[in-house]
């Protein structure tokens, strides 16, 4: 299975159910007002300007769409037809690309996908109000299409959703406290990272799964699983976004630099393993890098070189590979053998060992 080619096709059909129920063009046809019409006008001028137009400009920057194509992917597993299920695939999608414009306000970073932060072109108010919007905008299809989908099965949906939501605020809340030095983050240990990253980054791909199993008729353990072996990728992609942004040009150049962990201060599992195997001038040299938020290249690079030393963002390659494969585990006896259980297998995979 050709992996880049699967996303790229299912990118583009993503895109267009977004635009169903996220127009790029509001109109008094819009979904959104079918279901709930204005009582007094349609001021579609402010909203085109205020929400399709910033939402747009930065889905229109791409992404991988990996979250909805793994929905997909589980739904096929499961002995379903994913094309019944596609317009319920933008959810985590929709409210993940929400999630990022707001992290750039709360970073204060400065690119995003090669261009200005959306705040940087929009401003703040805007930026903020846009993002909020993407948590609840992409519910539109399960109101939608409720006529299809049971009232229990409704139910289910709307409690991960709203499980889901409050852990990316917990895991966005300890990731700043920690770069913020506001707990201590020196003394941070993996487990307390990994439940971190299972808050913020296995989130999204664990509700992905989830209503994906719901919606496929899976019994309560293998929703579960498949939530737990979505979370593990969710958090492997996490890791691997921070190997990159330490090793390759490529994906440095699109962020602003390499090492924009290191300018942000953040508590990485490669930091973390770094600091606890260090000695003692080396562990204090990347602290004190890490407290400045520096974008001086040669710091950062001074950083990049400690961790190195001592086989950090090896240790994190592997520590990734092993949790994926263990959930795989887990997921893979209570599958029925398939192409499309195979398929979902290598999208896993992929995912960790990218270059980009």
């Amino acid at each position: 299975m050709d992996i880049e080619k699967f996303l790229e096709e299912k990118a583009a059909l993503i895109d267009k159910v977004i635009e169903k129920y996220i127009p790029r063009f509001f109109s008094e046809n819009a979904v959104l007002f079918k279901i709930n019409p204005p009582r007094y006008a349609y001021n579609l001028e402010a909203l085109n300007k205020a929400v399709a137009e910033p939402i747009w400009e930065f889905l229109d920057r791409g992404g991988k769409r990996w979250r909805p194509a793994l929905f997909l992917l589980i739904c096929e597993a499961l002995g379903k037809n994913p094309e019944d299920f596609v317009d319920f695939a933008i959810i985590p999608e929709v409210i993940h690309n929400g999630t990022l414009l707001i992290d750039d306000i709360e970073d204060a970073s400065e690119f995003r996908r090669g261009k200005p932060c959306t705040y940087k072109i929009y401003g703040l108010d805007i930026a903020i109000n846009a993002g909020n919007a993407m948590y609840y905008l992409p519910l539109l299809p399960l109101i939608e299409n409720r006529e299809k989908v049971s009232l229990e099965k409704l139910c289910e949906i709307y409690e991960i959703y709203v499980q889901e939501m409050i852990s990316l605020s917990f895991g966005q809340a300890m990731d700043i406290a920690w770069h913020r030095g506001l707990a201590n983050a020196d003394a941070i240990d993996e487990k307390e990272y990994l439940q971190m990253c299972a808050y913020k980054t296995g989130t999204l791909a664990r509700m992905a799964a989830e209503i994906a199993a719901v919606l496929a008729d899976a019994n309560g353990e293998l929703v579960e699983k498949l939530g737990r072996f979505a979370e593990s990728i969710g958090v492997a992609f996490q890791m691997q976004d921070d190997i990159l942004d330490l090793t390759s040009t490529e994906f440095a150049e699109k962020k602003g630099g390499r090492g924009q962990d290191v300018t942000e201060g953040k508590r990485t599992l490669i930091v973390i393993h770094a600091l606890k195997v260090a000695d003692t001038n080396d562990r204090e040299r990347l602290i004190d890098i890490l407290k400045m938020h520096t974008s001086d290249q040669e710091l950062r690079d001074e950083a990049i070189a400690i961790m190195q030393k001592y086989g950090s963002i090896e240790y994190v390659k592997q520590f990734a590979r092993k949790m994926v494969e263990e959930s795989w585990r887990e997921v893979e006896r209570l599958l029925p053998a398939s192409d499309a259980k195979e398929k979902l297998n290598s999208f896993a995979k992929f995912l960790i060992e990218r270059k980009i």
